[in-house]
């Protein structure tokens, strides 16, 4: 596979389409653009919470927070500094801070990193975002080539043993595998993680 990229790119048309909603969203329109903005990054931002707060409740208030704070801070948007996407989960890691720091009280170790990173975003917290990324391409994939990658990786089975696991032939999960593998190849390089 190749290798996952960070190096400056330019914008695809999503984002430009993206960055478009969000400057007619600071124009005052709140409508399409935010209901867009929110089935782009919605269901991804309450991944994030799962990730970062271990709590569905406080997973949920994340979305809830994270676009009342775009829908007000989108006039601070600056394209030529950030994606919207960066923008957006910037806003999320500060507003699942906040969150947690009101129901829980002091960070766990785990978000006292990522609060005390640059907010272009630090290292941790890119790896974060990496993994959601990866996950979303993972579940992008059909569920028997998801399976058998699942079992090998996370799982840390050998391909042997996701056979006796799923109970079918070696030679069926080898194939899986290549075909799982080509196909997360394919929707990491669509999401611009590959090269």
């Amino acid at each position: 596979m190749a290798a996952i990229t960070s190096t400056t790119r330019r914008p695809t048309s999503e984002e430009r389409k993206e960055a478009e909603l969000l400057r007619l969203l600071a124009a005052g329109d709140r409508g399409g653009p935010l209901e867009a903005l929110y089935d782009a990054y919605g269901h991804r931002v309450f991944r994030l919470g799962l990730m970062l707060l271990r709590d569905r409740g406080l997973a949920e208030d994340l979305v809830q927070e994270t676009f009342v704070r775009l829908w007000r801070s989108s006039g601070r948007y600056d394209p030529s500094r950030s994606s919207v996407r960066t923008f957006v989960f910037t806003l999320a890691r500060r507003a699942a801070v906040d969150l947690w720091r009101r129901q829980k009280g002091p960070l766990p170790s785990s978000l006292g990193e990522i609060e005390r990173e640059d907010v272009a975003g630090g290292e941790e917290f890119q790896h974060l975002l990496l993994r959601l990324d990866v996950r979303e391409a993972l579940d992008a994939l059909s569920s028997v080539h998801r399976e058998v990658l699942e079992l090998q990786y996370d799982g840390d089975l050998t391909q042997s043993q996701v056979a006796v696991r799923l109970g079918i032939p070696l030679g069926t999960v080898k194939s899986r595998t290549l075909h799982g593998l080509r196909a997360l190849s394919r929707e990491l390089r669509e999401r611009g993680l590959l090269d």
